[in-house]
């Protein structure tokens, strides 16, 4: 575990405060982590997240149809 000081205006001070208690934390630090979690979650991109990586690897593994032009594959989309 990383332990760091931070200074904070009392604008997000109180923000971490109402974190804490609208999701029950125990403390800022819990408060702290899961706006970074929130944060990734909502804006880093999904390639960096290994659960993306993950479900690439899936769809890499299943197997495709193969058509040679756009009305091949209307024939057997509709059968």
């Amino acid at each position: 575990m990383v332990q760091n000081i931070i200074q904070i205006d009392d604008r997000e001070d109180r923000i971490l405060n109402i974190v804490k208690a609208k999701y029950g934390l125990k403390n800022k630090s819990e408060a702290v982590a899961f706006i970074a979690n929130a944060y990734e979650e909502s804006f880093l991109e999904p390639q960096l997240r290994p659960e993306y990586l993950a479900k690439l690897e899936k769809i890499k593994k299943e197997k495709g149809i193969s058509f040679k032009n756009i009305g091949e594959l209307r024939k057997i989309i509709e059968g």
